[in-house]
């Protein structure tokens, strides 16, 4: 798998991509595929407050109830509402049109804390 560099990317398999003052949020092709099957999607209320390191909502698949942690702290300002009808949408398009949360960034330098797409790659590598 090859992981977009216009992403950064956190130890927990979440990424982030920045559009402007705003973080949109999904896990990574990595998590998806240690998950299996996505079956159901539980994320926050838009205008909830979520913190960089924090559980932000869960992901349930066929093995498995996995937390989704927030790479960024902010509000969230939009749900993918597609993933409560479609939540095998997860598994097809992780790092795309599946993004979980958009998130209005309240502390960006903490984007210098995550991993670039190389740096992930490796990581997810040396895990397996």
């Amino acid at each position: 798998m090859k992981y977009p560099e216009n992403l950064r990317y956190t130890k927990e398999h979440e990424w982030v991509r920045v559009e402007g003052d705003l973080g949109v949020v999904g896990i990574t092709d990595h998590a998806q595929h240690e998950l299996g099957d996505i079956v159901y999607v539980d994320l926050p209320k838009i205008g909830s407050i979520v913190d960089q390191g924090k559980s932000l909502g869960s992901v349930e698949s066929v093995k498995a109830v996995s937390d989704v942690y927030s790479p960024v702290s902010g509000e969230v300002i939009e749900v993918n509402e597609i993933l409560g009808q479609a939540p095998e949408k997860l598994n097809q398009d992780p790092h795309g049109a599946a993004w979980l949360v958009k998130i209005r960034l309240n502390a960006p330098d903490q984007l210098k804390t995550l991993l670039s797409a190389a740096d992930y790659q490796a990581y997810v590598g040396a895990e397996s």
